[in-house]
């Protein structure tokens, strides 16, 4: 008999607000974090904005010593596990370590200290290069920084799925406890790739938009979208066995109640045309969860606002649902904050809790121009009423589907 899991805690570091109520206030007030890329000069690329992060201050949640040894990638992880396990009145004094565990993925790394320190090997020479670089640059680290942080020493793991790692990272941590491998994981992914190297790749590949209008740059599902806005920031949530967390009175937020995940088997970057990957991966998460296809009226969609998967996630909702797809509620978190990459289902994760939570679910922003192959139900309007299931997709290059199911708590 597998165990019940719910979440008992939240952190989120995002280009529209630092903490969850700052998020989640900005996400209600239909406000972006589209800009032109500061973190750099990018007048001579393809791609000329972002959602990168504002007013982050690696100091303000760790001290300054362990900061100067984090990349970017790992502070957001650990300010973002901080305010988690805050939330989630986790004492570490009063748990067995070795039952709380890690599942904390990013899809890249640091791309800056490859950028500097390949810089240094160029113009200096090989003895020049920080010896330090390996273990700041590896993606395992926001992980590895996070245990360490806070003196968590069970099951640790880091997904690596490109944009589905958040998503794979936070069922991974749901599948540790569902089994016993945990009582507690702190779970989910963290991103920040707004480099040379990392805009330049992702724009040669033609993924980016060339909008330079922050109102018309992330449209999913819009017919004028042209690729996604490249974001960053970390999303983390306080997993916990249901009875550990009656034990200790933690606020219940929601209940995991399914998790699906395929593989396209089909292309390095395109998912499969006719969307059967992410059906079947949505189709497994129903069967984990035990609900049918009418139960589901809610879906944070991987929309990432380019052509490809737009219209093949349409389709892999019409082929997973039939007749029930036109009836979904169906919204992109990343007409807001961009694409996070292998932050982005753990963000969407966040988001999906507290839309179960106050019965309310967001508009997809910017969203105005329907497209003919692209005919489901957008929420061109945020939509009111509590529904009890809340299903997130995240797809990534390499063909990963991954599909979360999470459910309004109830005693039973």
């Amino acid at each position: 008999m597998s165990r019940r899991v719910v979440v008992t805690g939240m952190g989120a570091i995002t280009p529209i607000g630092l903490g969850v109520d700052e998020f989640w206030d900005s996400v209600k007030q239909e406000k972006t974090g589209f800009g032109t890329i500061t973190k750099f000069d990018a007048s001579e690329y393809k791609c000329h904005l972002a959602a990168e992060v504002k007013g982050f201050e690696g100091k303000n949640y760790m001290d300054f010593k362990a900061a100067k040894r984090m990349e970017l990638f790992c502070q957001y992880a650990v300010a973002a596990t901080k305010e988690a396990m805050e939330d989630a009145g986790l004492d570490m004094e009063k748990e067995d370590a070795y039952k709380v565990g890690v599942s904390v993925g990013s899809g890249i790394g640091s791309l800056q200290a490859m950028e500097r320190e390949h810089s240094k090997l160029l113009e200096k020479g090989p003895n020049k290069v920080n010896p330090l670089l390996v273990p700041l640059m590896i993606c395992n680290m926001a992980a590895g920084n996070v245990s360490i942080q806070f003196g968590l020493k069970g099951k640790n793991i880091n997904v690596v799925t490109a944009c589905a790692t958040g998503t794979n990272s936070i069922g991974e941590a749901f599948r540790a406890i569902q089994y016993g491998e945990a009582d507690v994981m702190i779970a989910g992914g963290t991103e920040s790739s707004v480099t040379p190297i990392g805009v330049a790749g992702f724009a040669a590949l033609t993924a980016l938009t060339s909008s330079d209008d922050p109102a018309r740059c992330s449209i999913p599902f819009d017919k004028e979208r042209s690729g996604f806005v490249m974001g960053e920031g970390s999303g983390i949530v306080v997993l916990e066995e249901l009875e550990h967390a009656k034990r200790r009175g933690a606020k219940i937020y929601a209940e995991v109640a399914g998790y699906g995940c395929t593989s396209d088997a089909y292309h390095i970057t395109s998912p499969v045309e006719d969307g059967s990957g992410a059906a079947k991966a949505m189709e497994f998460a129903m069967e984990d969860a035990g609900v049918s296809p009418q139960e589901i009226m809610y879906i944070n969609a991987h929309g990432t606002s380019t052509h490809h998967n737009d219209l093949f996630e349409t389709r892999a909702i019409k082929l997973a649902f039939g007749e029930q797809a036109k009836k979904i509620k169906i919204n992109s978190t990343k007409s807001m904050i961009g694409h996070l990459l292998g932050a982005a289902g753990a963000v969407e994760f966040v988001t999906c809790v507290k839309e179960l939570e106050e019965g309310y679910i967001h508009p997809t922003v910017g969203y105005q121009v329907p497209d003919e192959e692209c005919d489901l139900d957008y929420c061109k309007e945020a939509a009111t009423g509590e529904f009890e299931y809340a299903m997130s997709n995240s797809l990534g290059f390499g063909g990963h589907n991954a599909c979360i199911l999470i459910k309004r708590y109830k005693e039973d």
